[in-house]
């Protein structure tokens, strides 16, 4: 029971974040070009790309229409908050690095305790237990 609440609290979170991080990049925009820019992204092409990321990756593992696709959305989530945590200690700012941080707890509680709220498992969580 305790898998149960932990999967859809940790996934509700989540979720919260890549929402409010959607948010923030179309109603900010010229903030958010300003901070990809001082990480050495080229941010006029990658800002609104991450609007549409930030919307689908949360909807893609909340609705779980597919194992595969939700599986898929977690694998994009992982590396996009490693990426992001490790862009910002490159840039020696390892405080901007603690929402990534936070995110990456999140996802492996949420990707760990799926299959103890899903109907449908995942056959990759017993792959990561074993």
């Amino acid at each position: 029971m305790l898998e149960f609440y932990g999967y859809w609290i940790s996934t509700a979170l989540l979720s919260a974040l890549y929402l409010a991080s959607a948010h923030m990049y179309a109603t900010k925009g010229q903030w958010v070009r300003e901070a990809l820019t001082e990480l050495g992204y080229r941010a006029n092409n990658l800002v609104p790309f991450m609007i549409i990321v930030n919307i689908l990756g949360p909807v893609a593992i909340l609705s779980r229409v597919s194992v595969p696709l939700s599986d898929l959305a977690y694998a994009g989530v992982f590396f996009h908050l490693l990426l992001s945590g490790l862009a910002h200690i490159g840039v020696r700012r390892p405080v901007g690095a603690l929402p990534a941080a936070t995110g990456l707890a999140l996802l492996i509680t949420s990707f760990m305790t799926q299959n103890d709220a899903r109907d449908v498992p995942s056959p990759y969580v017993q792959a990561a237990v074993l």
